[in-house]
């Protein structure tokens, strides 16, 4: 049941990214919007509210000034400024006049509109980021006593039988940075912290297909690592490198990442399966709930009451995913552990 299950969620998944063709955003195109900026920007005035930055000389726009005149970025992260106020409030109004004509919400540049709460833009999903951040945190300090401190050591190197060791602490490094910088983006959209977020989420999702390629056929030598990483690190630098300085484009990302991610969670599936390994069901469940995800993912509707949206699921999906996750981690440990000490008496 649990295969086909997981190969049902698969298909659908990809079906709805290839083929599935969303206008990711539509707002930022009206012209009502664009009129409603450029008045906004001029004259800080709206039709129910006005916008203190835009009425100061200091508030428009402080990205044109020379960097060593620019606020450090902390304080660029937690103020507004006139070009995000007249974003917000223009979005709050034309949303408002759609919903009086009974039309359902649009996206503005390719996000739904979110109520802000203080500086926090999607003040849910920010929460969720930083909670999966101090799971992953937690996990992976858990996992590093476990293989330095309670399972033996090579007695002529002191290093550990897990062949592996190495491998996961370096994804739990891009796992602590993608969730941080989760976390921070969507406190605060800027430029610099959309980039660093889509970055560190395809960082991720690649190692993470690195790591279950080279679990799965369990491939040990260092020539042998390097033939299968070599490749996928040179694909995920192009497309890191092409969204940050050619195109940030959302549906390619969205398709490379539904890819990558929905390959990972098969091969660790079915190697689970076929290996009969004893966290096998731990396995099945963290693959059937990453595809479930995935698809929230792609499905992507409007924020519940300005606050939850499907992207706020998936990051509530993520916790205890990434708890079960860390847990399989260490089981294997502890096996592989077992498995070459009986080997070498």
């Amino acid at each position: 049941m649990g295969r086909g299950l997981l190969l049902f969620l698969l298909l659908l998944g990809f079906e709805l990214v290839f083929f599935g063709a969303v206008d990711g955003s539509q707002g930022d195109a009206h012209p009502p919007y664009m009129e409603c900026i450029d008045q906004c920007e001029k004259t800080g005035a709206l039709k129910e509210s006005s916008v203190k930055h835009c009425m100061t000389s200091s508030g428009n726009f402080p990205s044109d000034d020379p960097w060593y005149k620019q606020e450090p970025l902390y304080l660029q992260w937690k103020e507004w400024n006139c070009k995000s106020d007249c974003r917000y409030h223009c979005m709050m109004q034309l949303e408002k006049e759609r919903e009086e004509l009974g039309l359902g919400p649009i996206k503005y540049h390719g996000k739904w509109l979110f109520k802000h709460v203080s500086v926090f833009q999607e003040p849910l999903s920010a929460i969720l980021s930083a909670l999966t951040l101090l799971v992953q945190f937690n996990g992976w300090l858990s996992f590093v006593l476990l293989v330095h401190y309670k399972l033996p050591l090579r007695p002529e190197t002191r290093k550990t039988y897990y062949e592996f060791t190495g491998l996961w602490h370096i994804y739990g490094i891009f796992s602590m940075n993608g969730w941080f910088w989760s976390s921070i983006y969507h406190s605060r959209y800027a430029d610099w912290t959309e980039k660093l977020y889509y970055s560190s989420a395809v960082a991720l999702l690649g190692f993470s297909l690195i790591l279950a390629i080279m679990r799965a056929f369990n491939v040990r030598a260092e020539a042998s690592r390097v033939m299968v990483a070599a490749p996928l690190l040179a694909f995920l630098t192009t497309h890191i490198l092409y969204l940050n300085f050619y195109r940030l484009d959302y549906n390619l990302n969205m398709k490379v990442c539904v890819a990558i991610g929905t390959a990972q969670m098969l091969i660790w599936a079915i190697w689970g399966s076929v290996t009969r390994h004893p966290s096998g069901a731990k396995l099945w469940v963290i693959a059937i709930g990453g595809i479930s995800a995935v698809i929230l993912e792609i499905y992507d509707f409007p924020p519940y009451m300005g606050y939850a949206d499907a992207h706020a699921l998936c990051f509530l999906l993520a916790v205890p995913l990434s708890y079960l996750w860390w847990s399989f981690v260490k089981e294997d440990a502890e096996l592989r552990t077992l498995t070459i000490m009986k080997k070498t008496k």
